[in-house]
């Protein structure tokens, strides 16, 4: 019998509001987490990329603190200012259910504005940079966080922040509880993982496979030339269906926007050097339906939570296996279902054949008359074996 919000100690107003938002009964990640962290116990979780976990830091989060408590009693890191956005977005209705406030601090916008939002508010999410920049400048103060969240924490790291997080977290008090939450507790993840926590308990969501569930996976062969042709029909055939769109360059962006807008599909763009304002906008026309493709390379893309994205198309392959889910992830989120589209130029088929092997993708990859090649072998220098790269971040084994 699946347990309710009830049954995991959220009080009646939370449970209202997130009916209100036709949200009956938690998921996994939030039965297992909310419990002890409703308890003040740290936790550590891992889970998949679209598991539910937003609502399993934020509804403990808006029960444990007070509303009279000095101000901000709760901080996220988060790794983008995207993810910065949705993640306030979907914490706003629980809280105002508690009579708290919830504010943003990420780069791009108004400093003075942020810090005086952020200053008041109960509940501060944040990336690493921005808060810091605030926290130097002392126009925010962290001396009364009870409550510390890391999002995505491996994303994190593969961005660079460990420096800005440690930084901040010596600034909060050590007697706090902290939730970490990562998609991998493995390696540096994990150590960092370990330092900023106490005593904690670790939540696991497990999947029979790597990839997200409830997302059916195609690989298409395309020839370079004929790619923008390919993905121009692909749209228009399937009329409508919000599209996210991986390519791997800032430059990659603006040029597919303008071939695909050349042939009578509606695009829009967003990487990492558009200003946050044309980022907003760009995010807002998808989101609202105005365009049916939303264009992105992996850093601007990076903790996307829309409800809005049925399909994502690998343009550009990823370049591991990480990514591949992480990018696929961003479509089939907490029980919806998804495309994930790849495009595999003659080029690329041994390493993308390669890695849908390794993620148990091949009957997928095989229904379009691809076929995975067996592994790559390489000759060692130093020793006369030989040796088979399983990569995606995977050892190396003797063969």
């Amino acid at each position: 019998m699946q347990k309710s919000f009830a049954d995991l100690g959220v009080s009646k107003a939370v449970s209202a509001a997130l009916a209100k938002r036709g949200i009956n009964g938690p998921f996994a990640v939030q039965t297992l987490a909310i419990p002890d962290a409703i308890a003040g116990r740290d936790v550590l979780v891992r889970s998949q990329t679209g598991s539910g976990k937003t609502l399993a830091f934020a509804i403990p989060i808006v029960e444990r603190i007070d509303a009279s408590h000095k101000r901000p009693s709760a901080l996220i890191l988060v790794p983008t200012r995207e993810l910065a956005s949705q993640v306030a977005a979907e914490l706003r209705d629980v809280a105002a259910a508690r009579g708290m406030k919830v504010a943003v601090a990420y780069g791009g916008v108004s400093i003075k504005e942020q810090a005086m939002k952020a200053a008041k508010a109960h509940i501060v999410v944040a990336t690493p940079g921005r808060l810091e920049d605030l926290a130097q400048r002392r126009l925010i103060s962290l001396s009364d966080i009870e409550i510390l969240v890391l999002d995505e924490a491996d994303r994190m790291l593969d961005m660079g922040f460990q420096p800005q997080v440690d930084r901040l977290v010596d600034r909060i008090p050590g007697e706090r509880q902290t939730m970490f939450f990562s998609a991998t507790l493995d390696g540096e993840v994990g150590r960092l993982a370990r330092s900023y926590t106490q005593d904690a308990i670790l939540h696991e969501v497990e999947s029979p496979k790597q990839t997200v569930e409830d997302v059916e996976h195609r690989f298409i062969p395309v020839a370079g030339v004929e790619k923008a042709d390919t993905l121009a029909n692909l749209l228009k055939e399937e009329g409508g269906i919000p599209t996210l769109v991986f390519v791997r360059t800032k430059r990659g962006v603006d040029r597919l926007v303008d071939r695909l807008t050349s042939r009578g599909v509606d695009a829009t763009g967003m990487h990492g050097d558009m200003s946050q304002a044309a980022r907003e906008r760009s995010l807002k026309r998808f989101a609202t339906g105005k365009v049916s493709a939303l264009i992105a390379t992996d850093v601007a893309a990076r903790g996307l939570d829309l409800d809005t994205i049925e399909r994502v198309v690998n343009y550009d392959p990823p370049e591991d296996d990480k990514s591949y889910v992480h990018r696929v992830g961003r479509t089939g989120r907490a029980g919806r279902s998804g495309m994930g589209i790849t495009f595999v130029a003659p080029d690329q088929q041994g390493d993308v054949g390669r890695m849908a092997a390794r993620l148990e993708l091949h009957e997928e990859y095989s229904q379009e008359n691809l076929v995975i090649p067996p592994p790559r072998v390489v000759y060692s220098s130093r020793k006369r074996g030989r040796r088979a790269l399983l990569g995606g971040g995977q050892r190396r084994r003797r063969i």
